[in-house]
């Protein structure tokens, strides 16, 4: 096998540009340097994330290629962990090209190399003929709802926090599974690298979590542990499972972080280089789509959450929120100076004017699909009626369920714990696709409370532009619509 790992080596160093050679042997220094020196190098072992995406793939080959070329040199050399998290955008066809790659590299059958993923708060090898399991789904479509209710009613439309706690868990107990890992290996940005933590910050308070994250990754690890194993533990109190399997993960180590962002050659123009379509077999159009400010969001999903915004709680048209939000991916791409082939990506995705009742519907199946919400669940996370005591139940009532307003008495009281009639917790469970524990846990933790944000440092978040506050001409249109439906 070393012979063909050497060919292996050869055939993709050959997909490299003189500059990416170059990198490459700055990547191996700068492993050895961590590692302690050369002659610690067979004991170091460095993990990194596969999620589908563009940047994973590119990471996996420079680490596979750092390893292979040490071993090449020296009789040992560092054990490699790759890990794909199952997200509910984790398609089959993503899974595949995963597969591909792995199957390019010639990781599968190398004991150097771990091959992990998570399903259900359970790590298990990496398979890409496995669905994620029933419990997985239902795990993500619960996080998103319960994030996406926790927040101010003036806030603006957060959704994908969720993302940022299931990211953290993930990080968390891959690295201390096992023989655990001694550096995560990433190529984010200083940006990426503050956007995720302040992500996570925001998602932490939304459960009551003390977060005070720092910018970057190099505390990471430190700062997790501050946050506790179970983040979700304080909302689904008995419904949250443990990580499995149970007696395998350290309960502390230090890791660290390498980041190798500065190493990384820019092939912005494009995904179909050589190296992804010819050597990996990765097809382009199956990489892992994510929302220009926030990755864990299906872009897609987002444009129609704020279509559904507008025409349920801003008295406009579907049409203008879901251009509205178009406009703005389209300036944040720009802003964040992506190349131009990242735009015509997005331009297709979100379609063109008159094509969006056709991309309304896609919406509506995938979000039913893969995260197993209907229209009227989204809307019910929109309007957040169930927290801070349920400010906002009576006004979501009249403009979507004028018939329960009788029931409001009731409502109240099954989200304060007691014991009310079977259809109207039915109703609260099917409204809004979480458990009436879970609600009444919302209810009463009011995790988003203004003056809890100011009181641990958080900036306020501005209402959204084209955000009117509702006034009654707009709650008078809203009945009219609701009558309609």
């Amino acid at each position: 096998m070393t012979h063909v790992y050497q060919q292996v080596l050869q055939r993709l160093s050959g997909f490299y540009s003189r500059a990416e050679r170059t990198a490459l042997q700055l990547l191996i220094q700068r492993l050895i340097i961590a590692a302690g020196g050369i002659e610690r190098i067979g004991d170091y072992r460095v993990l990194t994330v596969q999620n589908g995406g563009r940047d994973g793939f590119y990471v996996l080959t420079a680490l596979r290629a750092a390893q292979l070329s040490i071993a090449g040199r020296h009789p040992v050399t560092f054990t490699l962990r790759v890990a794909t998290p199952r997200l509910s955008e984790t398609t089959q066809a993503t899974l595949e090209n995963i597969h591909r790659c792995y199957n390019a590299l010639f990781v599968y059958d190398d004991p150097r190399v771990e091959l992990l993923m998570s399903d259900n708060r359970e790590i298990v090898p990496f398979n890409h003929r496995q669905p994620l399991s029933a419990a997985g789904l239902e795990a993500n479509r619960m996080d998103m709802l319960l994030l996406g209710h926790l927040r101010r009613g003036d806030s603006l439309l957060e959704v994908g926090d969720d993302g940022y706690l299931t990211m953290a868990e993930f990080y968390r107990h891959m690295a201390r599974w096992g023989a655990g890992v001694d550096s995560l290996v990433s190529n984010d940005k200083p940006r990426q690298q503050k956007q995720f933590m302040s992500g996570l910050q925001r998602a932490a308070r939304k459960l009551g979590l003390a977060s005070d994250a720092p910018s970057g990754f190099e505390t990471l690890f430190a700062h997790l542990d501050n946050l506790g194993a179970d983040l979700y533990r304080h909302m689904y109190g008995s419904q949250l499972g443990t990580w499995k399997p149970e007696g395998s993960f350290e309960a502390r180590r230090r890791v660290g972080h390498i980041g190798i962002d500065d190493l990384m050659v820019d092939r912005s123009e494009g995904t179909n280089w050589p190296l992804f379509n010819e050597f990996l077999g990765i097809q382009a159009e199956n990489l892992i789509p994510s929302a220009p400010e926030n990755e864990y969001v299906n872009p897609l999903l987002l444009a129609h959450l704020h279509g559904l915004q507008a025409w349920y709680l801003q008295g406009r048209s579907y049409e203008a929120g879901y251009g509205d939000y178009v406009q703005r991916a389209i300036m944040v791409i720009h802003r964040k100076q992506l190349s131009e082939h990242a735009c015509q990506q997005a331009r297709a995705l979100y379609g063109s004017q008159s094509s969006i009742p056709e991309h309304r519907a896609r919406a509506a199946i995938e979000a039913q699909k893969t995260l197993g919400l209907n229209e009227t669940q989204l809307v019910c996370m929109l309007f957040s009626p169930f927290v801070e005591q349920g400010a906002r139940l009576e006004h979501f009532l009249r403009c979507c369920h004028p018939g329960m307003l009788v029931a409001m008495p009731d409502l109240h009281k099954a989200l304060q714990g007691a014991a009310v009639a079977d259809q109207v917790a039915q109703w609260m469970v099917e409204v809004s696709g979480l458990a009436v524990e879970t609600l009444s846990n919302m209810y009463q933790a009011s995790a988003a409370r203004p003056e809890q944000e100011v009181a641990a440092g958080a900036d306020p978040q501005p209402a959204e532009d084209e955000s009117a506050v509702e006034t009654g001409q707009g709650a008078d249109s809203l009945r009219e619509r609701s009558a309609r439906h």
